[in-house]
């Protein structure tokens, strides 16, 4: 299997030694929603789209009003004068593990050839709602010692039962690729939009890595209000609409 990458807006490589943040639907969308607010900064461009194998069979329209094929979007964010961010959004993942894996591993290969230093995953854990921990997990010891210096709080005994999916093998395996992968984990209670765990998570980010994110001291109102932006107005029933036995139709 060969992912196909769609350079876009006049790019046709990543920029040598960035850091990328990736995120999946997972618990809370914390990374998600997390890495959508960086996007919607009016800095951010999408420069590439990837086209790996195993992604579910969705096409759906794009910004442009174009049907697009299932892809992973991969934007650059200037946070401040000379400084940027790489974002990985993914909507989906491939049900199969053997198909996860076959992805995890194509992306890590299109990361390694464009000489990405740094991949932090964005994701939650399920926990007890009175606990608010953040923290990170790395995949060697030289980066765990690099970020510790730094003021990072790594764990070395969490998550204790692991962790499954697309995201987790990414963060996992940056050691067999010359990537420093790490996995940033919030707390939560595994609400389906846990907007405040989002919101601890861009405060450390930014405190961690410098990362410049803009963040208003009411950070909760912001991340809430850019999460209704981001929401279509009116939900339709899509199902609905393609099951209608006068328009039904399969692609």
């Amino acid at each position: 299997m060969t992912m196909m990458v769609e350079w876009r807006n006049g790019h046709h490589e990543l920029t040598p030694g960035s850091t990328l943040l990736v995120a999946f639907p997972g618990v809370g969308n914390i990374g998600k929603v997390a890495l959508e607010s960086i996007r919607c900064e009016s800095s951010t461009v999408e420069v590439a789209r990837l086209h790996p194998v195993g992604l579910p069979p969705l096409a759906e329209l794009d910004e442009d009003g174009l049907l697009a094929p299932p892809h992973l979007s991969l934007c650059r964010t200037i946070t401040r004068p000379g400084c940027s961010v790489l974002t990985l959004r993914g909507t989906a993942q491939p049900n199969e593990p053997s198909t996860q894996s076959s992805m995890a591993r194509e992306l890590m290969a299109f990361f390694e050839q464009q000489s990405i230093e740094q991949l932090l995953v964005l994701t939650g854990m399920v926990d007890q709602p009175d606990r608010k921990a953040l923290f990170a997990v790395t995949s060697s010891a030289s980066h765990r010692i690099e970020l510790e210096a730094s003021g990072v709080d790594v764990r070395r005994d969490e998550p204790r039962s692991g962790a499954i999916g697309v995201a987790a093998l990414l963060a996992s395996m940056g050691p067999l690729y010359g990537i420093h992968s790490a996995c940033i984990i919030a707390s939560s209670v595994g609400s389906s939009g846990d907007v405040l765990a989002s919101q601890r998570m861009l405060e450390h980010l930014n405190r961690w890595f410098d990362f410049g994110f803009d963040l208003p001291s009411d950070g909760s109102f912001w991340l809430k209000e850019r999460l209704e932006a981001m929401a279509p107005a009116h939900r339709e029933d899509l199902v609905k609409e393609m099951t209608a036995s006068h328009d039904a139709f399969y692609m």
